[in-house]
């Protein structure tokens, strides 16, 4: 059999945070995440991967998981440097790179799937939601995502299947660069590492890759004006202030009253200008300062990771006879 590899790319504090403590989310414990590595690498194996590769992390989430399970596919343990931040998982995808590994299945939120993108957008993603504010990634059966993400490591699925996701490409002027998967914020007046939910009073701009009413976070501040779904080829860039007002969930069950003066449709390659004295928060996290002589430059552009849409996937294959006894032997 053709060698086909999987990465289960696992973000131990994801959903763990105390951005958690100020809304109404559950918790996303340890050992629920073992259960949901142990069911992607069966699904994987039960279509015909050969390899699956994890990244050891102080937690042992998933080598625990993995290391009774009887597998026909090969585990792999990776060890990779540890700074308790986004680095760990930016190390984790470049060392599941160099083994070959071209499709992952990542546990976490907004901010775990930024990271993967940050570290390369040459991949088939399935992301699943166990994060604090989960836009990006999708709800679904682990065993079924490790199914879908196991067809797209052997490459049975077509390019239709896998979309680019959209991505926000964010320039300081100080040369500084980063991206958002979902969202990018200007809060006036407020700090780098804030961990505490958005004030509503400080929110400035908002620029959106899909606005989602049935969302959570950013994404249904503009999704209650204008629905922008991830396959719509633009955005949304939302100017606060007096005009239309709504009452949207910027955390699980943390609702905040908002106003927006202005809501645009952003097309692909269009700079928009962030500019102000606070914090420009990227998939809710407040990393970036900005000030009198450090703004920033937005841009909407579909170049991010391949993602899996694992419902259609699946179709696709039950369609196209893949899931066979036969189909998955060979």
């Amino acid at each position: 059999m053709t060698p086909a590899k999987l990465a289960i790319c696992v973000n131990p504090m994801a959903g763990r945070d105390v951005r958690r403590l100020a809304a109404r989310a559950s918790t996303m414990t340890f050992e629920a995440k073992r259960d949901a590595v142990a069911r992607i690498a069966a699904g994987a194996d039960a279509v015909g991967v050969t390899d699956i590769y994890v990244a050891d992390e102080p937690f042992r989430i998933a080598s625990v998981a993995l290391e009774w399970l009887p597998l026909r596919a090969r585990v792999h343990r990776l060890k990779t440097p540890i700074n308790h931040d986004a680095s760990d998982t930016e190390a984790a995808v470049a060392a599941f790179l160099e083994c070959g590994v071209g499709a992952f299945v990542s546990l976490g939120g907004d901010g775990t799937n930024r990271a993967i993108a940050r570290a390369t957008s040459d991949i088939d993603l399935v992301p699943l939601s166990t994060g604090t504010n989960n836009v990006f990634p999708v709800l679904a059966e682990p065993t079924i995502a490790g199914m879908a993400a196991g067809l797209a490591a052997r490459g049975r699925l077509d390019d239709a299947l896998k979309p680019r996701c959209k991505v926000l490409h964010v320039e300081f002027q100080d040369g500084v660069a980063d991206l958002a998967l979902v969202d990018a914020a200007y809060l006036s007046e407020d700090f780098t590492g804030n961990m505490r939910p958005f004030d509503a009073a400080k929110l400035r701009q908002i620029m959106l890759t899909r606005a989602e009413p049935d969302a959570i976070g950013m994404s249904p501040v503009g999704g209650y004006l204008t629905v922008v779904e991830s396959d719509d080829d633009h955005g949304l860039l939302l100017r606060m202030g007096p005009g239309r007002k709504i009452k949207a969930p910027v955390s699980p069950g943390l609702f905040r009253d908002l106003s927006a003066a202005h809501a645009d449709v952003v097309p692909f390659d269009t700079p928009v200008l962030f500019r102000g004295t606070g914090v420009l928060a990227l998939d809710g996290d407040r990393d970036h300062k900005l000030g009198p002589a450090r703004g920033a430059h937005v841009t909407l552009r579909r170049d991010g990771p391949r993602v899996v849409d694992v419902r259609a996937a699946m179709r696709f294959a039950a369609r196209a006879g893949l899931l066979s006894s036969a189909a998955l032997a060979n």
